[in-house]
């Protein structure tokens, strides 16, 4: 026996299937996308925007990061990079910048000639950056010259446009966590801190420097030239080790490279950290 409908489901149509368009549904589910709102959501945002970095010094193009907490709360991140592409895109018919910023699912990582090696949201990255932003600037520099682009809420407010020449190349993005998502805006300084010397560690190559404006002399750099080796010393200096110095492996199968760091001491405990493309793989 068929069961009376109500009103409410007769009226169910074509009209109820709700279709979100650009990055509308990031804004609507964040937690999706950054696993949630809370402090650990809103850091979450800055290591997107360096991890897009630490691909370029991953591909070789890159070698010095600085990341700054400004006066206002907001987070710059620039990197020496080859900058982000400008020019048209051939199928979506504007700036590749914009199409980094704006559409979920586009970036150089999907193709392996670009980047061999990347971490983060592969492709989604930065442009949850912006979608949870209330503003967001792009600055490029490469071609000879710095291009610009400021978005508000994940949209732009004006095409790229060129500002200035330049000799270098590189990328700037500064942005200001949106409050209609985040109940609390405040970076705490220690806790970037943490993941920019890990990075470091993890990147011998690499010299990433924090700075936080709110603060007089709050800053620091780092530069880790023994790499693992250096990382398990600093993760081992309270304790006294049996082994002397750490021990170091490394090799290279099938396009796959490995390099393996350990040391043992006199504590009963013992302490293992994995990282895969520069991503702590807690499980």
């Amino acid at each position: 026996m068929a069961k009376n409908k109500t009103e409410k489901e007769e009226e169910y149509g074509a009209g109820d299937i709700q279709v979100l368009k650009g990055l509308e549904h990031v804004r609507k589910r964040p937690a999706m996308y950054i696993g949630d709102i809370s402090t650990r959501g809103l850091h979450h945002l800055a290591y997107e925007v360096i991890d897009n970095a630490i691909d370029e010094a991953l591909a070789g193009y890159c070698d010095k990061i600085t990341l700054t907490i400004n006066k206002n709360g907001s987070v710059t991140v620039t990197d020496n990079g080859r900058g982000i592409p400008t020019d048209i895109h051939p199928t979506e018919k504007i700036s590749a910048l914009e199409v980094v910023m704006t559409q979920l699912n586009a970036g150089g990582k999907f193709n392996r000639d670009s980047y061999k090696v990347s971490g983060g949201l592969h492709g989604v990255g930065v442009s949850v950056v912006n979608a949870l932003s209330e503003y967001l600037e792009a600055e490029i520099v490469r071609d000879g010259k710095v291009y610009y682009q400021k978005y508000k809420r994940g949209a732009p407010e004006a095409k790229v446009k060129v500002i200035g020449n330049a000799k270098k190349t590189g990328t700037k993005v500064t942005f200001y966590p949106d409050s209609e998502i985040f109940k609390v805006i405040n970076f705490k300084y220690e806790t970037i801190e943490e993941r920019l010397r890990e990075l470091a560690y993890l990147n011998k190559d690499l010299s990433i420097s924090i700075k936080d404006d709110r603060e007089k002399d709050k800053e620091a750099e780092f530069h880790f030239k023994g790499g693992l080796v250096d990382f398990v010393k600093y993760l081992d200096e309270s304790e006294k080790s049996i082994s002397g110095k750490p021990i170091f492996i490394s090799g290279d199968r099938e396009n796959v490279q490995v390099e393996v760091a350990f040391q043992y001491n006199e504590s009963y405990n013992d302490n293992t950290y994995t990282f895969v493309n520069n991503i702590n793989t807690h499980e």
